[in-house]
């Protein structure tokens, strides 16, 4: 934790005759029940100290968050690496201290600090109160804070910082998580997600100044500070008005028959949808009754994740049957993902995995931008981003169309930052996603957006009935158009981060010492690409043309017969998750024998890398 102040007001002769034998973890504990003024989570600690429950105080004072994928993320709850008030204002007077040395401006441009709705009672802990000493933090160092007086969208944090010219901003959430969880994403000026060097950097300030301020604990600044503004109102009509830039058929909008449900998880994003659909000129789409307003238990779905598909959508689908409604959109608890799903001729749904839904933003967004640029619009100055696990079938668009397309690593914050780079040089930038479920449609939010993507495929679903096709029967002319690219993505549960690392530990010496795979069963392997070390085998000089990612376990392998496998472990929960893709050229498509090809290459990727039952790894449960 670092030597930072001293013990404080705690009774030194209870701790120590109550002293664990750890020299490091008495401190640890002293430090804790030292500053911590929750209540609730500080007897949690005092609880496992009485009962002598040492390992568990261990793991929970012991170690420190650190930024992933999605900024800093874990279940709330006492200790140093879970989400609670003091991790909170710790890690906000490391980016404050941050800050400082990087900006003169600071105290002029000011910080934005948004929320979701989650919360947990036995923790005393809730994003609103978490952002509220966020916000406690800055105020007390006279940082002007931007604090929305409500729960937002996560997109509408990095839209405000760029609006308002912030030099940051930070949003509480941990989006899809299951209930217990929540999160610290930060954004740059830039209006993206911290990278590195910012994210270690951070820490290093965090680990500076660990014990709490004067004033940091201070959550009704935010009800007194004359520094503080609310910028909801501004932000919300602005984010509006911007997403007029994205909407092409006002006037079949209008008139449409078409009937939308709407489900936003429990979560912040029926307000913003209804918003967004009026916008556009739709009718309001019908909300889930039972799922509109925020919930922090999520109560009426086992995961709040609605990438997990028809399962976690039965309430918006027997609803859109009772309404006659064709199409249903759901967004996440925090709406910067989305799912849609879609009633076949047959009566049955279909819930369209991440992939094909960037297969249909990707034509989309083409085709609208082809019918209205300029006559000297030059298609070589276009691009699309994908993360480097999700399909390539904008790669396939691209090569036909003439226009650019570029892989990320896992992460919309490595999306975000290219992106920003791309518009700083003059290009421009049509569609990004990862495959789940993240959709960025236009630049006008440098993250994925569930609020404007849902809309778009409201009017892209208009504009295909107006042609008397639906949206998986244009899915099909896309792949026939383009090359078929079936794809399949699913992961394993895994609770030890030793297994994880011992399972790619054996790929990088499978046949021997620092030896890759050359098979898998009956499955040659040409290449092979490990992000985790910098190789790539494809490439000249053997090095990885994507950065070295050390914090994070990714493998990809190119199989002979065109499929491309990645097996990755999650920055922000506890699974192995793998992704294959069978790739196949235009007129080349039959679809049934590449999805037996890709099914039996993913059973022996799962039986001969993962090995399950050895590893005790979980099934994705159905």
């Amino acid at each position: 934790m670092g030597d930072c102040g001293a013990p404080g007001d705690v009774n030194s002769n209870v701790l120590v005759a109550r002293s664990t034998g750890d020299a490091q973890l008495d401190k640890a504990v002293w430090q804790w029940l030292s500053w911590d003024k929750n209540q609730k989570t500080k007897e949690q600690i005092e609880s496992l100290l009485q009962n002598g429950k040492h390992k568990e105080l261990r793991e929970r004072l012991c170690c420190r968050l650190t930024f992933g994928t999605a900024g800093l993320r874990s279940a709330m709850g006492a200790g140093f690496c879970y989400i609670n008030d003091l991790t909170v204002i710790q890690s906000t007077q490391g980016i404050y201290k941050y800050l400082e040395r990087n900006f003169s401006d600071f105290k002029q441009r000011g910080f934005v600090v948004g929320y979701d709705t989650r919360g947990q009672v036995t923790s005393n802990c809730s994003s609103k109160k978490l952002a509220k000493l966020t916000a406690a933090v800055l105020l007390a160092k006279d940082v002007p804070v931007y604090f929305f007086s409500t729960y937002v969208p996560t997109p509408f944090v990095p839209y405000a910082v760029q609006q308002l010219g912030a030099v940051a901003g930070v949003m509480i959430t941990a989006s899809h998580n299951r209930k217990e969880d929540n999160g610290y994403k930060v954004y740059w000026e830039n209006g993206a997600q911290i990278i590195s060097p910012h994210d270690k950097e951070i820490i290093k300030c965090i680990e500076e100044c660990v014990e709490p301020w004067n004033g940091s604990w201070n959550e009704n600044l935010v009800d007194t500070s004359p520094l503080r503004q609310d910028p909801l109102k501004k932000i919300c009509d602005s984010y509006m008005e911007d997403l007029m830039k994205i909407c092409y058929h006002r006037e079949l909008n209008v008139q449409t028959s078409l009937k939308f449900v709407h489900t936003s998880f429990h979560g912040v994003g029926h307000d913003y949808v209804q918003l967004a659909f009026k916008a556009f000129g739709f009718q309001p789409p019908i909300p889930v009754p039972e799922q509109k307003d925020p919930d922090p238990d999520f109560s009426t779905v086992r995961c709040p994740n609605p990438e997990e598909g028809e399962s976690v959508l039965e309430l918006s689908l027997r609803l859109a049957e009772k309404e006659g409604a064709r199409v249903v959109v759901a967004t996440d608890p925090d709406a910067d993902r989305l799912a849609v799903a879609e009633q076949q001729e047959n009566g049955c749904w279909k819930v369209f995995t991440g992939n094909e839904l960037a297969a249909l933003f990707g034509w989309w967004m083409f085709s609208r931008w082809k019918e209205n640029c300029s006559q000297d619009a030059d298609v070589r100055n276009v691009y699309m981003l994908a993360t480097t696990v999700s399909s390539k079938i904008l790669r396939a668009i691209a090569l036909k169309e003439g226009f650019h397309f570029e892989e990320t690593l896992p992460g919309f914050k490595w999306i975000g930052s290219r992106v920003k780079n791309l518009l700083d040089n003059g290009k421009e930038v049509l569609f990004a996603f990862e495959e789940s479920i993240g959709f960025m449609c236009g630049t006008s939010v440098l993250e994925k957006d569930g609020v404007s993507a849902a809309v778009v495929i409201a009017e892209m679903a208009t504009y295909l009935q107006g042609q008397s096709l639906t949206l998986a029967q244009k899915l099909v002319d896309i792949y026939e158009m383009y090359g078929y690219h079936i794809a399949k993505t699913s992961y394993f549960l895994c609770y030890d981060p030793a297994t994880i690392k011992r399972i790619f530990e054996r790929l990088r010496n499978f046949d021997g010492a620092q030896s890759y795979p050359q098979c898998c069963g009956i499955y040659n392997i040409l290449h092979v690409r490990d992000v985790t070390t910098g190789y790539d085998s494809s490439q000249p000089n053997k090095k990885s043309v994507l950065p070295v990612s050390k914090s994070s376990q990714m493998v990809t392998f190119t199989f002979q017969n065109g499929c491309v496998a990645t097996l990755r472990a999650s920055g922000t929960e506890p699974k192995i998750k793998y992704y294959a893709e069978m790739c196949a050229l235009p007129g080349h498509s039959d679809r049934s024998v590449l999805e037996e090809e890709l099914q039996k290459l993913i059973e022996a990727l799962i039986e001969n890398f993962l090995e399950p039952d050895k590893n005790g790894l979980a099934w994705r449960s159905a």
